[in-house]
Protein backbone atom coordinates (compact mmCIF):
# COMPACT_ATOMS: atom_id res chain seq x y z
CA UNK A 1 0.00 0.00 0.00
CA UNK A 2 1.35 3.87 -1.02
CA UNK A 3 2.46 5.76 1.81
CA UNK A 4 0.47 8.29 3.24
CA UNK A 5 1.69 11.60 2.21
CA UNK A 6 1.28 14.54 4.93
CA UNK A 7 0.53 18.06 3.80
CA UNK A 8 0.87 20.62 6.21
CA UNK A 9 -1.67 23.67 6.61
CA UNK A 10 -2.56 26.35 8.44
CA UNK A 11 -6.04 25.75 10.17
CA UNK A 12 -7.85 28.91 9.45
CA UNK A 13 -11.20 28.16 7.44
CA UNK A 14 -9.78 29.57 4.40
CA UNK A 15 -6.45 27.66 4.40
CA UNK A 16 -8.10 24.48 5.49
CA UNK A 17 -10.64 24.86 2.27
CA UNK A 18 -7.46 25.67 -0.23
CA UNK A 19 -5.74 22.52 1.10
CA UNK A 20 -8.32 20.39 1.01
CA UNK A 21 -8.84 21.41 -2.47
CA UNK A 22 -5.02 20.20 -3.49
CA UNK A 23 -5.82 17.24 -1.36
CA UNK A 24 -8.77 16.42 -3.31
CA UNK A 25 -6.92 16.64 -6.65
CA UNK A 26 -4.10 14.50 -5.12
CA UNK A 27 -6.34 11.95 -4.35
CA UNK A 28 -8.22 11.98 -7.66
CA UNK A 29 -4.93 10.69 -8.75
CA UNK A 30 -4.70 7.65 -6.89
CA UNK A 31 -2.70 9.27 -4.20
CA UNK A 32 -2.60 9.05 -0.50
CA UNK A 33 -2.82 12.20 1.48
CA UNK A 34 -3.70 13.75 4.59
CA UNK A 35 -3.53 17.48 6.27
CA UNK A 36 -1.65 17.97 8.71
CA UNK A 37 -2.56 21.27 10.90
CA UNK A 38 0.16 23.80 11.95
CA UNK A 39 -0.17 26.67 14.05
CA UNK A 40 1.89 30.04 12.45
CA UNK A 41 3.41 33.12 13.98
CA UNK A 42 0.84 35.23 12.14
CA UNK A 43 -2.30 32.69 13.57
CA UNK A 44 -1.17 33.46 17.31
CA UNK A 45 0.16 37.29 17.01
CA UNK A 46 -1.50 39.83 15.14
CA UNK A 47 0.02 43.04 15.95
CA UNK A 48 -2.22 46.32 15.69
CA UNK A 49 -4.80 46.44 12.89
CA UNK A 50 -3.36 49.11 11.48
CA UNK A 51 -0.40 47.17 11.12
CA UNK A 52 0.79 44.26 8.17
CA UNK A 53 1.81 41.13 8.97
CA UNK A 54 5.35 40.91 8.50
CA UNK A 55 6.75 38.78 5.33
CA UNK A 56 6.76 34.70 6.25
CA UNK A 57 4.47 34.93 9.41
CA UNK A 58 2.00 32.81 8.00
CA UNK A 59 4.33 29.81 6.36
CA UNK A 60 7.53 30.06 8.68
CA UNK A 61 6.74 26.88 10.76
CA UNK A 62 5.13 24.94 8.18
CA UNK A 63 8.06 25.14 5.91
CA UNK A 64 9.98 24.27 9.34
CA UNK A 65 8.17 21.06 9.43
CA UNK A 66 9.21 20.36 5.45
CA UNK A 67 12.57 20.95 6.01
CA UNK A 68 12.17 18.44 9.52
CA UNK A 69 10.34 15.70 7.16
CA UNK A 70 7.62 16.27 9.63
CA UNK A 71 5.23 17.19 6.28
CA UNK A 72 6.00 16.09 2.91
CA UNK A 73 4.11 18.82 1.21
CA UNK A 74 2.73 22.25 2.05
CA UNK A 75 -0.18 24.41 0.66
CA UNK A 76 -0.03 28.34 1.32
CA UNK A 77 -1.73 31.22 -0.17
CA UNK A 78 1.03 32.09 -2.60
CA UNK A 79 0.56 35.83 -1.77
CA UNK A 80 1.61 34.74 1.64
CA UNK A 81 5.25 33.24 0.29
CA UNK A 82 8.21 35.33 0.48
CA UNK A 83 9.88 36.04 -3.30
CA UNK A 84 13.21 34.34 -1.67
CA UNK A 85 12.09 30.97 -0.39
CA UNK A 86 13.76 29.23 2.11
CA UNK A 87 17.13 27.25 1.32
CA UNK A 88 16.11 23.59 0.60
CA UNK A 89 12.59 23.95 -0.28
CA UNK A 90 10.50 24.56 -3.79
CA UNK A 91 7.34 25.31 -5.29
CA UNK A 92 6.63 21.80 -6.20
CA UNK A 93 3.00 23.05 -7.92
CA UNK A 94 0.64 26.43 -8.81
CA UNK A 95 -2.70 24.61 -9.41
CA UNK A 96 -5.23 26.52 -12.00
CA UNK A 97 -4.99 29.85 -10.12
CA UNK A 98 -8.62 31.12 -9.28
CA UNK A 99 -10.23 34.98 -9.65
CA UNK A 100 -7.18 37.49 -8.94
CA UNK A 101 -9.50 40.02 -8.21
CA UNK A 102 -10.64 41.88 -5.61
CA UNK A 103 -14.01 42.12 -4.38
CA UNK A 104 -16.13 44.74 -2.43
CA UNK A 105 -18.79 43.55 -0.26
CA UNK A 106 -21.27 45.75 0.89
CA UNK A 107 -24.91 46.48 1.71
CA UNK A 108 -25.68 46.32 -2.39
CA UNK A 109 -23.66 49.62 -3.80
CA UNK A 110 -20.85 48.67 -5.57
CA UNK A 111 -17.87 51.30 -5.24
CA UNK A 112 -19.08 53.92 -7.27
CA UNK A 113 -22.25 54.26 -5.49
CA UNK A 114 -21.10 54.45 -2.10
CA UNK A 115 -21.85 57.79 -0.50
CA UNK A 116 -19.23 60.08 0.33
CA UNK A 117 -17.42 59.71 3.31
CA UNK A 118 -18.40 55.72 3.48
CA UNK A 119 -16.52 53.46 5.82
CA UNK A 120 -14.55 50.91 4.00
CA UNK A 121 -12.81 48.49 5.91
CA UNK A 122 -9.35 46.96 4.86
CA UNK A 123 -5.68 46.41 6.61
CA UNK A 124 -3.92 46.42 3.06
CA UNK A 125 -1.73 48.90 1.61
CA UNK A 126 -2.41 48.02 -1.49
CA UNK A 127 -5.86 48.57 -1.70
CA UNK A 128 -6.09 51.31 0.73
CA UNK A 129 -3.99 53.57 -1.71
CA UNK A 130 -5.61 52.09 -4.90
CA UNK A 131 -9.36 52.86 -3.73
CA UNK A 132 -8.08 56.12 -2.36
CA UNK A 133 -6.96 57.15 -5.61
CA UNK A 134 -10.16 57.14 -7.01
CA UNK A 135 -12.42 57.63 -3.94
CA UNK A 136 -10.29 60.16 -1.95
CA UNK A 137 -13.51 61.00 -0.24
CA UNK A 138 -13.70 57.58 1.42
CA UNK A 139 -12.79 56.69 4.86
CA UNK A 140 -10.23 54.04 4.79
CA UNK A 141 -10.42 51.59 8.56
CA UNK A 142 -8.34 48.89 9.52
CA UNK A 143 -10.10 45.64 10.20
CA UNK A 144 -8.59 42.49 11.17
CA UNK A 145 -9.51 38.70 11.33
CA UNK A 146 -10.13 36.02 9.39
CA UNK A 147 -13.17 36.15 6.36
CA UNK A 148 -16.14 35.46 8.67
CA UNK A 149 -15.29 37.91 11.03
CA UNK A 150 -14.78 40.85 8.97
CA UNK A 151 -18.11 39.59 7.33
CA UNK A 152 -19.49 40.24 10.48
CA UNK A 153 -18.12 43.19 11.30
CA UNK A 154 -19.57 44.43 8.05
CA UNK A 155 -23.09 43.43 9.21
CA UNK A 156 -22.87 44.94 12.30
CA UNK A 157 -22.66 48.06 10.78
CA UNK A 158 -18.84 48.61 11.26
CA UNK A 159 -18.40 49.30 7.75
CA UNK A 160 -20.20 50.38 5.07
CA UNK A 161 -18.10 48.29 2.75
CA UNK A 162 -15.03 45.68 3.14
CA UNK A 163 -12.43 44.31 0.40
CA UNK A 164 -11.28 40.83 0.23
CA UNK A 165 -9.81 38.66 -2.66
CA UNK A 166 -12.50 37.28 -4.72
CA UNK A 167 -10.99 33.89 -4.40
CA UNK A 168 -11.16 33.29 -1.00
CA UNK A 169 -14.76 33.98 -0.54
CA UNK A 170 -15.46 32.09 -3.29
CA UNK A 171 -13.27 28.62 -1.69
CA UNK A 172 -15.14 29.46 1.00
CA UNK A 173 -18.53 29.16 -0.60
CA UNK A 174 -19.47 32.83 -0.26
CA UNK A 175 -19.30 34.04 -3.99
CA UNK A 176 -22.28 35.49 -3.38
CA UNK A 177 -21.48 38.17 -0.99
CA UNK A 178 -19.61 39.90 -3.45
CA UNK A 179 -21.23 42.59 -4.96
CA UNK A 180 -17.89 44.06 -7.08
CA UNK A 181 -15.07 42.12 -8.65
CA UNK A 182 -13.01 45.27 -8.53
CA UNK A 183 -11.65 45.98 -12.10
CA UNK A 184 -7.99 45.75 -12.79
CA UNK A 185 -7.75 49.35 -13.45
CA UNK A 186 -9.17 50.61 -10.38
CA UNK A 187 -7.53 47.80 -7.94
CA UNK A 188 -4.57 45.87 -9.42
CA UNK A 189 -4.45 42.48 -7.06
CA UNK A 190 -1.17 41.51 -4.67
CA UNK A 191 1.24 39.19 -6.45
CA UNK A 192 0.18 35.65 -6.36
CA UNK A 193 -3.47 36.89 -5.04
CA UNK A 194 -5.99 33.91 -5.99
CA UNK A 195 -3.41 30.98 -6.60
CA UNK A 196 -1.76 28.28 -4.19
CA UNK A 197 1.16 27.34 -3.85
CA UNK A 198 2.45 23.44 -2.95
CA UNK A 199 5.88 23.50 -1.38
CA UNK A 200 8.18 20.65 -1.18
CA UNK A 201 11.86 19.98 0.19
CA UNK A 202 14.11 19.70 -2.74
CA UNK A 203 15.38 15.97 -3.04
CA UNK A 204 12.00 14.95 -1.77
CA UNK A 205 11.35 13.11 -5.96
CA UNK A 206 8.28 11.35 -4.76
CA UNK A 207 6.19 14.44 -3.42
CA UNK A 208 7.77 16.40 -6.19
CA UNK A 209 6.36 14.58 -8.80
CA UNK A 210 2.96 14.31 -7.51
CA UNK A 211 2.68 17.83 -6.66
CA UNK A 212 3.56 18.74 -10.56
CA UNK A 213 0.88 16.37 -11.64
CA UNK A 214 -1.38 19.43 -10.60
CA UNK A 215 0.64 22.36 -12.07
CA UNK A 216 -0.59 24.60 -14.21
CA UNK A 217 1.58 26.03 -16.28
CA UNK A 218 -0.23 29.36 -17.57
CA UNK A 219 -1.01 29.78 -13.91
CA UNK A 220 3.03 29.18 -13.02
CA UNK A 221 4.15 31.73 -15.66
CA UNK A 222 1.81 34.63 -14.12
CA UNK A 223 2.65 34.21 -10.79
CA UNK A 224 6.28 33.93 -12.27
CA UNK A 225 6.19 37.00 -13.18
CA UNK A 226 4.34 38.93 -10.45
CA UNK A 227 6.96 37.87 -8.21
CA UNK A 228 9.72 38.45 -9.80
CA UNK A 229 8.13 42.22 -10.04
CA UNK A 230 7.79 42.15 -6.41
CA UNK A 231 11.26 41.03 -5.62
CA UNK A 232 12.99 43.48 -8.56
CA UNK A 233 11.32 46.24 -6.57
CA UNK A 234 11.99 45.37 -2.90
CA UNK A 235 8.45 45.39 -1.73
CA UNK A 236 7.08 43.81 1.03
CA UNK A 237 3.40 43.70 2.69
CA UNK A 238 3.72 47.66 3.14
CA UNK A 239 4.78 48.81 0.38
CA UNK A 240 1.33 49.38 -2.12
CA UNK A 241 2.79 47.14 -5.07
CA UNK A 242 0.03 45.89 -7.43
CA UNK A 243 0.47 43.31 -10.01
CA UNK A 244 -1.34 40.91 -13.09
CA UNK A 245 0.26 38.90 -15.17
CA UNK A 246 -1.91 37.39 -17.69
CA UNK A 247 -1.50 34.47 -20.68
CA UNK A 248 -2.23 35.61 -24.16
CA UNK A 249 -1.06 32.32 -25.80
CA UNK A 250 3.10 31.89 -25.88
CA UNK A 251 3.17 35.46 -24.92
CA UNK A 252 2.18 37.16 -21.17
CA UNK A 253 1.33 40.26 -20.41
CA UNK A 254 2.13 41.97 -17.06
CA UNK A 255 0.60 45.13 -15.65
CA UNK A 256 2.00 46.56 -12.51
CA UNK A 257 1.82 49.97 -10.15
CA UNK A 258 3.51 51.21 -7.42
CA UNK A 259 1.49 53.76 -5.17
CA UNK A 260 1.64 56.45 -2.09
CA UNK A 261 0.52 55.11 1.19
CA UNK A 262 -2.60 57.75 0.83
CA UNK A 263 -3.35 56.70 -3.59
CA UNK A 264 -2.37 60.61 -4.60
CA UNK A 265 0.66 59.52 -6.47
CA UNK A 266 0.39 56.31 -8.15
CA UNK A 267 3.42 54.76 -11.26
CA UNK A 268 1.93 52.37 -13.36
CA UNK A 269 3.58 50.15 -16.59
CA UNK A 270 2.67 47.16 -18.59
CA UNK A 271 5.44 44.75 -20.54
CA UNK A 272 4.58 41.69 -22.68
CA UNK A 273 6.95 38.93 -23.17
CA UNK A 274 7.54 35.35 -23.83
CA UNK A 275 5.62 33.27 -21.65
CA UNK A 276 8.34 31.15 -21.06
CA UNK A 277 10.33 33.61 -19.87
CA UNK A 278 8.20 35.57 -16.99
CA UNK A 279 10.99 36.51 -14.53
CA UNK A 280 12.95 38.35 -17.17
CA UNK A 281 9.38 39.94 -17.76
CA UNK A 282 9.19 41.10 -14.00
CA UNK A 283 12.40 42.16 -13.71
CA UNK A 284 12.09 44.48 -16.80
CA UNK A 285 9.02 46.11 -15.62
CA UNK A 286 9.99 46.37 -11.73
CA UNK A 287 13.10 48.69 -13.76
CA UNK A 288 10.35 50.73 -15.61
CA UNK A 289 8.32 51.61 -12.48
CA UNK A 290 11.53 51.68 -10.54
CA UNK A 291 12.80 54.32 -12.91
CA UNK A 292 9.52 56.60 -12.34
CA UNK A 293 9.52 56.41 -8.35
CA UNK A 294 11.47 59.60 -8.17
CA UNK A 295 9.81 61.45 -10.29
CA UNK A 296 6.66 60.41 -8.39
CA UNK A 297 7.91 61.08 -5.26
CA UNK A 298 7.70 57.24 -4.19
CA UNK A 299 9.63 55.61 -1.63
CA UNK A 300 9.74 51.73 -1.39
CA UNK A 301 12.69 51.65 0.48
Amino acid sequence: MPQTILIGTRGSALALAQAEGVARQLRDLGARVELRIIKTTGDRVQGPPEMPAEKGVFVKEIEAALLAGEVRLAVHSLKDLPTDLKPGLLIAAVPLRADPRDALISRGQRLADLPRGARVGTSSPRRRAQLLRVRPDLEMLPVRGNVHTRLRKLDAGDYDAIVLAAAGLERLGLGDRIVERLACEVCLPAPGQGALAVEARAGDEEAIGLARRIEDAASRACVEAERALLAGLGGGCRVPIGALAEAEGAALRLRGVVASPDGARAVFGEKVGERERPQELGRLLAEDLAAQLDDAAIEIG
